[in-house]
């Protein structure tokens, strides 16, 4: 199966070798962040830094001039990634013989809540969550469109790969985060992530809902929750907490709001890149949940885009429903983490790549080649050269 690693542009700009040492894992490709949200990341072979914190989300390359005059515009990066720092990075990394794909990170954007705030998601208590972009309202669906088009199509690049394309919601990395001490399990995430924004207001209504009503219901379906009764059960407890067919009706109005951001990203992406630019979605086959891997319907984003990259290192099944649609051409990529100090298993690489394309997959990505240590990345060679 074809291989490629996730890389920043600073893991490559300032040093001189760090595209031939990728080179060297045996990927045949990279995905290149080209547009990022704020971090903190470890740079443990750079010449010249140990740390990098980059303070905010941001496009890594000189913003275009379709963004003069906008209220919303994505951000020029700061001093971890000044410039053209993707160009940079890019051009090297095309240079030691690799395929660079961009990697574009969408409806995740602190900054943008925090100096935008009517643009965050509002949930059932009227808490805004500014690193969720309402993906409901006009103008930041517009934004979004334009900077998946902008940021997917760099110079060289031969494909894209979109993140967080779809609602993000309560889930989040957030700096000393502290909201772990009540379990709400998958249906109080659903019920924690519902927005109720103006634009949302009226789609609730839209969707038979009394949209006056609807955060009452679901303060009184959490309720439950915060006493600590166990709500893990999936949809079906979603059901059950906020009854059958407002249940329904909620999921029918994000479901239809992110299939529709999916299709104009993608036909933006499409109608600025060159002919044969691949376009994938980081992606959950389960449609209700949101996060950096969108829920989406399998049949529905496999007629979209070119395929998807599915996380793949607590396990495979997430690949079957995808595989279930796929088609011929279809790209199914296994995600798997290769930082043992994050979770992964660089170890079991070979097993876990066979796991996967049990399941359906044709390609790999490998999470993260700039984070890992040296002993993670000698295992990632071993078992990328027994291919």
């Amino acid at each position: 199966m074809k291989a490629s690693a996730f890389v920043y542009p600073w893991d490559v700009a300032g040093d001189p070798g760090a595209a031939a040492r990728t080179a060297r894992l045996g990927v045949e490709q990279v995905t290149l962040a080209a547009a990022y949200h704020s971090t903190r990341a470890l740079t443990p072979r750079h010449p010249d830094h140990r740390i990098v914190t980059a303070e905010y989300a941001a496009v890594l390359y000189p913003p275009g001039d379709r963004w003069a005059g906008r209220g919303l515009r994505p951000y020029p990066a700061g001093r971890w990634a000044p410039g053209d720092a993707y160009g940079e990075a890019a051009r090297a990394l095309a240079a030691a013989g690799l395929e660079v794909h961009t990697w574009v990170v969408l409806a995740h954007n602190s900054r943008l809540g925090s100096e935008h705030p009517d643009t965050s998601v509002v949930n059932a208590y009227g808490d805004r969550y500014p690193w969720a972009p309402c993906i409901a309202q006009p103008a930041t669906r517009a934004y979004l469109v334009d900077l998946a088009a902008e940021a997917a199509v760099r110079p060289g690049a031969q494909g894209t790969e979109l993140e967080s394309l779809g609602w993000y919601g309560l889930q989040h990395l957030h700096a000393h985060d502290k909201i772990s001490g009540v379990g709400l399990g998958d249906a109080g995430q659903y019920l924690m992530s519902l927005c109720f924004c103006p634009s949302c207001h009226v789609g609730h209504g839209e969707h038979g809902l009394d949209a006056d009503e609807l955060p009452v219901a679901v303060r009184t379906a959490l309720e439950p929750l915060w006493r600590g009764t166990a709500a893990d059960g999936g949809w079906p407890t979603v059901e059950k907490l906020l009854g059958e067919e407002t249940a329904a009706a909620t999921r029918a109005w994000r479901e239809r709001t992110a299939r529709t951001l999916q299709e104009e990203a993608v036909a933006a992406v499409r109608a600025a890149a060159p002919a044969g630019f691949q376009v994938l979605l980081h992606a959950d086959p389960v449609s209700y949940h949101c996060g950096a891997n969108a829920g989406v319907d399998p049949a529905h984003i496999l007629s979209v885009a070119d395929g998807v990259v599915v996380p793949c290192t607590g396990g495979t099944d997430l690949l079957a429903p995808f595989a279930e649609r796929a088609g011929r051409e279809t790209v199914l990529a296994a995600n798997l983490t290769v930082v043992a100090g994050m979770g992964g298993s660089p170890g079991t690489l070979a097993a876990d790549a066979a796991r996967a394309r049990a399941q359906g997959a044709t390609e790999l990505r490998l999470y993260h080649a700039g984070l890992a240590s040296d002993d993670d990345l000698s295992a990632v060679r071993e078992a990328l050269s027994a291919r």
